[in-house]
């Protein structure tokens, strides 16, 4: 492993024990449920039962008559105050689709809220809900993307061909002589289901408007308070000032709550209509019914080889269904997708298409991530060409894979890729695997008639990625008198440790004991602006951000500890909390005295410093894009009777830049990776062919429990990146990578019987279906 500067850090590197657990272990965390406020109401929908219809007529007179009914609030009481809608990650200037708060005039898909319920509590809420009449003219829905183009039905008037957005590439009519002429070409068509991010605390949100100072408190569960405060003030025309989010403990977010969605924007329009503050919280159901789908969508891929098995060109046609109501603009990650199609691999050519598409389903939302088509595409495509071209596929790989002295290295689609280690990891992996013995066993097993397979997938990730809401990150630093620090953050944790992370970094970078450091996060009245959590930056951003505030605090600690001591400033260190000359360990002032000095004896510090020893700084992204790599490999098990599938081992050699945390590096690996051998095997969103959901319970929207999941394997190739402290994020690529090493190990157990892999997931169904197949 490479290590960046050991001697510099006491604390980053090591395993620091997580500040949350304590509070969260034993069950004093403070989730947005939690929240009670004086004469609080409570609010539920009503939704619609149909995936296309139009609404002609409603009555709340029975929902209105129940004792304890507050509202009840349909479109025309809520949509007409809003003013803007768009969000800061994306920008105003962007084309975006239409978001109202309420269905207006036709409901586009099952779930679509009508109306909503405001009650003294959520059960007489949920009742009165059901006494809501909405009378409904059935229209013929889109339910199938792929045919939505020509359905000669839209979802969108303003979309009569349903095509959300485009964005294209180098056109593939470029590539067609290199395809013509290449001694070998593979290709295939990927069909992806759509999944949820089901994070374990459903989304939720308290909003109090106290009128007489005109000012709104929003309690929300969100990866980015600052993000929601902007939208709200948008939203209701209310300065910035006027309004405050607070984040207190949140229970995951994959994305899916980065941004407010349309049951929010109902809430916080609804509460200056009401005499006390508003809780709605999703159920389940409603979570699985109308908080996004993720992941749907199918790409035609080619690949071009010559005669050694070399990449010649790569292309990929990428379709993507974003439903009815896509939080944020459609077209962003669907783009991404075709950016990064040729991964970490030596392409000389490239050229991709990608089309967005509505239909009338739940609406497209953000998922941990969400451009793991190209990884799920271009791993099942080099297998398949590894059984064509009579190729070991570790081999094919191995000819074909970046190293790291050939960085930077621009992708053929102009991606400038730089400090990643693709071949370095893959053949960490393979090495923890050992690769030549599995296959030695896998030959065994065959002949006793057990199917094993083993599959892999190398990808690469733009983390930290310096631009718009998410190019700077703001911290301050405050050392109180009695020497303990507070450091104020953003935040938008959601179970990514960041109030550990940003702990161990401050006490590094300030010399303290790490017990004497304490961080405030998530409430935007009291920390300075930040993007929240989302495209794996917190790590990187907040160690740019510590860094850049801490610098100053240190210049001042030094020069008073030098002035009080009478030695040059060169001579000062900072060490458990002290700053003592170097060279003589019992010189020293404790951080206290310090502190207090500079607060409480302001005429004895030196010349030019200023009284107090708090700073506030903000952290620019020195690189455009911090890049992080890794390899997942599985072993898996078939049953060729049942098509159960068993997997055997797991593991994972990652790059993420040297780790502030081990354990908290592992445990963002560990998550991801168990949603990815869920989309490989057991989650599907699915719909019927009238557009009714029928995954809206965990009976039918399967999740891998602890039963299905091995213990999984880390390696690290630790290769700094140019972002602060040589830090890379690592949130999102254990999902990204487990789904197609999942799958290509079942192909690759499945081999005898000629499986190919185009569809997902890989039920037992599905796989005894395949064999049948390829026994025919």
């Amino acid at each position: 492993m490479t290590v960046l500067n050991p001697a510099a850090s006491r604390y980053a590197g090591t395993r620091v024990p997580r500040v949350e657990d304590p509070r969260l272990l034993t069950g004093h965390g403070s989730f947005v449920d939690d929240v009670v406020r004086p004469g609080m109401l409570h609010a539920a929908f009503v939704r619609s039962p149909l995936a296309r219809a139009r609404i002609t007529a409603v009555d709340a007179t029975e929902a209105l008559a129940l004792d304890g009914v507050h509202a009840v609030f349909f479109a025309e009481d809520l949509n007409p105050d809003v003013r803007e809608q768009w969000y800061t990650l994306i920008g105003r200037d962007v084309p975006d689709n239409p978001r109202p708060p309420l269905a207006e005039g036709e409901v586009k898909f099952a779930g679509d809220p009508v109306a909503m319920v405001v009650a003294t509590d959520r059960y007489l809420a949920e009742d009165a809900a059901e006494l809501v009449v909405v009378d409904y003219d059935p229209l013929p829905p889109v339910v199938d993307y792929a045919t939505a183009v020509q359905s000669g039905e839209s979802v969108h008037s303003g979309w009569p061909d349903n095509v959300a957005g485009e964005l294209n590439g180098r056109p593939p009519e470029d590539l067609a002589e290199v395809f013509d002429q290449a001694a070998h070409v593979v290709e295939t068509t990927i069909r992806q289901q759509a999944c949820a991010p089901v994070p374990m605390e459903t989304r939720g949100l308290v909003v109090e408007w106290s009128a007489p100072e005109g000012e709104l408190t929003v309690w929300a569960s969100t990866q980015s308070p600052h993000e929601v405060r902007l939208f709200c003030s948008r939203l209701l025309g209310l300065p910035e000032h006027s309004v405050r989010v607070i984040m207190r403990d949140t229970g995951g977010g994959f994305g899916q709550k980065v941004v407010p969605m349309r049951e929010d924007m109902c809430v916080l329009l609804a509460a200056r209509k009401l005499p006390a503050a508003v809780k709605w919280i999703e159920d389940r159901r409603e979570n699985l019914l109308s908080a996004g789908q993720s992941r749907h969508g199918h790409g035609d891929v080619r690949l071009a080889f010559d005669e050694t098995g070399a990449i010649l060109a790569a292309h990929i046609g990428y379709v993507e269904d974003v439903g009815a109501y896509p939080t944020p603009w459609p077209v962003q990650n669907a783009a991404a997708v075709g950016m990064l199609f040729p991964g970490p691999y030596r392409v000389p050519q490239a050229s991709f298409t990608c089309k967005t598409v509505f239909s009338n389903t739940t609406g497209r939302s953000a998922y941990r991530g969400p451009w793991q088509f190209e990884s799920v595409t271009r791993e099942l495509l080099l297998d398949r060409a590894a059984r064509r071209l009579g190729v070991d596929a570790i081999e094919l790989r191995r000819r074909n894979l970046l190293r790291q002295d050939e960085m930077p290295y621009f992708n053929p689609n102009g991606m400038p890729y730089s400090d990643v280690t693709p071949l370095e990891t893959f053949e960490h992996a393979l090495k923890l695997l050992d690769y030549d013995k599995f296959r030695r066993e896998q030959a065994q097993a065959r002949e006793a008639g057990r199917y094993l397979g083993v599959g892999t997938c190398t990808y690469i990730e733009p983390t930290a990625a310096g631009l718009g809401l998410h190019s700077t990150e703001g911290a301050t630093i405050r050392i109180e008198p009695s020497g303990k620090i507070n450091v104020y953050v953003s935040g938008g944790s959601t179970g990514n440790s960041l109030e550990t992370t940003t702990v161990q970094l401050t006490a590094d970078a300030l010399g303290a004991d790490i017990a004497d450091v304490h961080t405030i996060q998530g409430d935007t009245a009291i920390t300075p602006f930040g993007g929240g959590t989302g495209g794996s930056r917190s790590g990187s951003m907040i160690a740019g951000a510590v860094e850049e505030t801490a610098s100053a605090l240190r210049e001042r600690i030094i020069a008073i500890a030098a002035h009080r001591m009478e030695v040059a400033p060169e001579d000062i260190e900072l060490e458990r909390s002290r700053a003592r000359v170097r060279g003589v360990p019992s010189e020293g002032l404790p951080l206290a005295e310090i502190a207090a000095m500079a607060y409480f004896q302001v005429d004895a510090l030196p010349p030019g410093v200023p009284a107090g020893l708090e700073a506030s700084a903000r952290y620019r992204a020195r690189v455009p894009i911090v890049w992080a790599n890794a390899t997942h490999v599985c072993v898996c098990e078939v049953d060729i009777v049942t098509g159960e599938v068993k997997i055997r081992r797991h593991i994972v050699s990652e790059d993420c830049g040297p780790m502030i945390n081990p354990d908290v590096v592992e445990g963002q690996i560990a998550g991801g990776t168990v949603q990815g051998i869920g989309g490989a095997l057991y989650e599907h969103l699915a719909y019927d062919e009238d557009g009714n959901p029928v995954a809206t319970t965990f009976m039918d929207y399967l999740l891998p429990t602890t039963t299905e999941v091995p213990e999984i394997e880390y390696g690290h190739v630790e290769t700094p990146s140019g972002g602060p402290g040589g830090y890379k994020g690592v949130g999102e690529g254990g999902a990204i990578g487990a789904t197609p090493a999942v799958l290509n190990a079942v192909a690759d157990a499945l081999t005898p019987f000629g499986v190919e892999i185009t569809d997902l997931p890989l039920s037992p169904a599905a796989i005894v279906a395949l064999i049948e197949k390829g026994e025919a």
